[in-house]
C-alpha cells in the first residue's frame, strides 16, 4: 500500500522552535479566517439558521477577536487592533466584548460587515499578531499570567488553547456551515 502525496498546510515545516510554531499555527489560523469567508455572501456570513446557531460571522468574529485582545490586551495592556483601526466603529459592533459568555440573542443579532470588508481586520491582526509571536522569548511564553476565565497559566498554554485549540473549533463549525451552503470546508 502506497502513502498518498498529501500537500503540506500552508506553512507546514518550520523551524523546531517554539516561537516558529506558535506563530505559523496561529497565522493559518487566521488564514482558516480568511478562507472561512471567502465566497460567502452577506446573507450566509450573518445567517443564524432562524437564531438556533452563531452566524460563521460570529465565529470568525470570535476567532480573530480573541486572537487581537488576548496578544494584546491580555498580555501586554496595549490596545488591540480593533481599538486601533476602529472597526468597531467602522462596523457598530462591541467595542470591549469579543464574544466569550455572550447572551445567545446577542449574538444571533449581530450584523457583521460584507465578508470581503471583513478580512481586512483578520489581515490586520495576522500582520500584527504573526510576527509578535515569532519574537517572543522563552521566558517570555513560559512566564505565568492570570487570564480569565482560565486562572494563572502560562502564556504559551494561553496561545495554544484560547488561540489555536479554541479557534480551531470555532473554525470547524464554519467549515461544517460552509458545507450546508454547498461550499468547500477548510483544508483542516
Amino acid at each position: 500500500m502506497t502513502t498518498p502525496n498529501i500537500p503540506n498546510l500552508p506553512g507546514m515545516g518550520n523551524a523546531p522552535t517554539l516561537q516558529a510554531q506558535l506563530s505559523t499555527v496561529t497565522g493559518r489560523v487566521l488564514l482558516y479566517c480568511d478562507r472561512a469567508v471567502q465566497g460567502l455572501t452577506i446573507e450566509q456570513f450573518c445567517d443564524t439558521r432562524g437564531g438556533i446557531t452563531n452566524s460563521i460571522g460570529w465565529d470568525v468574529w470570535h476567532v480573530v477577536r480573541t486572537i487581537d485582545n488576548i496578544i494584546h490586551f491580555v498580555f501586554e495592556r496595549q490596545q488591540p487592533v480593533w481599538l486601533r483601526d476602529s472597526f468597531n466603529e467602522r462596523w457598530n459592533l462591541p467595542r470591549v466584548d469579543q464574544g466569550t459568555g455572550q447572551d445567545p440573542n446577542d449574538a444571533y443579532s449581530m450584523a457583521f460587515p460584507e465578508p470581503d470588508e471583513f478580512t481586512l481586520y483578520t489581515g490586520a491582526v495576522r500582520d500584527a499578531v504573526v510576527p509578535r509571536i515569532a519574537a517572543m522569548s522563552d521566558a517570555y511564553l513560559t512566564e505565568v499570567q492570570t487570564i480569565r476565565p482560565w486562572g494563572p497559566i502560562p502564556r504559551m498554554e494561553a496561545i495554544l488553547h484560547g488561540l489555536i485549540g479554541h479557534g480551531n473549533g470555532h473554525l470547524g463549525r464554519a467549515s461544517l456551515a460552509r458545507n450546508l451552503y454547498g461550499l468547500d470546508g477548510l483544508p483542516f
